[in-house]
């Protein structure tokens, strides 16, 4: 599964551009324009499916820097600083990831 089977791409695409330079990541911005703020639970949970790449149950830290690529896979790595500011919004339980009812907090805040 992609994140094309769960959002449309043309708004991917979008949210990717306005995300393209270097420190230029808001996440609420991205999860807005992307579509995936509002989507019912069930997309929700697919699309935490496509960015928990090792299947944990967790986005880590170093899955957390290529979320761009899990929505389009010619997306940048994210910098540290745009890491360690997503990690921050979204580890409410400061377990150093988020899992995924903190993902769904994270792109409801958005």
């Amino acid at each position: 599964m992609s994140m094309t089977d769960i959002l449309k791409a043309e708004d991917i695409s979008k949210a990717m551009g306005a995300c393209s330079a270097p420190d230029s990541f808001n996440h609420k911005k991205f999860f807005e324009m992307a579509g995936l703020k509002g989507k019912s639970k069930e997309s929700m949970i697919q699309a935490f499916k496509v960015l928990d790449q090792d299947n944990s149950g967790f986005i880590e830290e170093d899955e957390l820097c290529l979320i761009l690529k899990g929505f389009d896979p010619k997306g940048r790595v994210l910098t540290a600083k745009e890491t360690k500011d997503l990690l921050n919004a979204g580890d409410k339980d400061g377990d150093g990831k988020i899992g995924m009812d903190e993902f769904a907090n994270l792109v409801a805040e958005s």
